[in-house]
């Protein structure tokens, strides 16, 4: 069995369908651009180029209003993220308490290389982030919204092999 390809015209009207839906739930207004990009990254795991640019054209924006607005905000993705976003906190507690073998360890179990941080099967992106606010618990990991506190290069290998073997991969 094929999967559908992106240009493929049943998934792009699918997708168009879905973002007017929401620019409808959000009555098209322009005040309420970041929570619609929200929406619509949650949908889609990033911000697709393509569907930025309808939704200025539908809510009488210029794309780079549109553009501007997801770049400016660190919580906006314009490239594809995976199944499972894992962060591995590098704030100072973190750092000092062991979080870059712990990223490392993270980066080579998923074979990501040459400044690549989302896998093939796009099952894993991995990215570093300055703080999670839980310095007690450091080396901090968050991966989908799941604190792993105390975590140690062989800990984040379970985890990682766990949501593996869940995936059947």
């Amino acid at each position: 069995m094929t999967t559908p390809s992106c240009n493929d015209s049943s998934v792009i009207s699918a997708n168009l369908a879905k973002v007017d839906k929401i620019l409808e739930r959000f009555e098209f207004k322009k005040s309420n651009l970041i929570a619609i990009l929200q929406e619509v990254q949650a949908h889609f795991n990033y911000l697709p180029e393509n569907i930025m640019t309808y939704i200025g054209t539908k809510m009488n924006l210029s794309p780079a209003t549109v553009f501007g607005v997801a770049t400016f905000y660190s919580q906006f993705s314009l490239e594809p993220k995976g199944k499972y976003v894992v962060k591995i906190c590098d704030g100072t507690a973190c750092h000092v308490r062991g979080s870059m073998p712990v990223y490392d360890a993270v980066m080579n179990r998923l074979k990501l290389v040459d400044g690549k941080f989302t896998t093939d099967d796009g099952l894993f992106s991995v990215e570093t982030v300055s703080c999670l606010g839980a310095c007690g618990l450091a080396p901090v990991c968050v991966i989908n919204e799941k604190i792993y506190p105390k975590m140690t290069p062989d800990a984040i290998l379970t985890i990682i092999n766990n949501f593996v073997a869940d995936e059947g991969v």
